[in-house]
């Protein structure tokens, strides 16, 4: 009997704004409710990763993007599951697009280096982007 917990696929987008401020999304449903991370979530059976990263960031912030390479890759234990969550950099379409919150997102904003650390940010979040090099500073 194997003990392995089941994979969930998951995507998450790395925005930047023209100021270089990372769009970031309060989440209103586990896993981690209340705490802000880049919008993302699960891909849908036969979605591509590029497909679900477009999708997700519509449906939370309401903005268009286009996916650029992938800033990282990271494990999350949730529930009994696994997140298996590909992080993509991605491109607004519309720099002047104002992200309203919706679908999972309770909470929307770009968020400067100095208000990033003063959020309560899912774990190691701002740190695993600074270390793929995704966030200046």
């Amino acid at each position: 009997m194997s003990t392995e917990l089941p994979v969930v696929p998951c995507v998450g987008a790395v925005v930047l704004d023209e100021a270089g401020r990372l769009l970031v999304i309060r989440r209103g449903h586990a896993p981690s409710a209340g705490m802000w991370s880049v919008p993302g979530g699960r891909i849908e059976p036969g979605e591509a990763p590029v497909e679900a990263v477009v999708r997700e960031v519509r449906e939370e912030t309401g903005l268009a993007v286009r996916p650029g390479p992938v800033a990282g890759r990271l494990t999350i234990p949730g529930d009994g599951v696994v997140y298996d969550v590909t992080d993509v950099v991605c491109t607004l379409l519309d720099p002047a697009a104002e992200p309203v919150a919706g679908d999972d997102a309770d909470a929307v904003l770009f968020a400067d280096a100095v208000t990033l650390d003063r959020l309560s940010c899912t774990p190691r979040l701002v740190e695993t982007l600074r270390q793929w090099g995704a966030l200046p500073g």
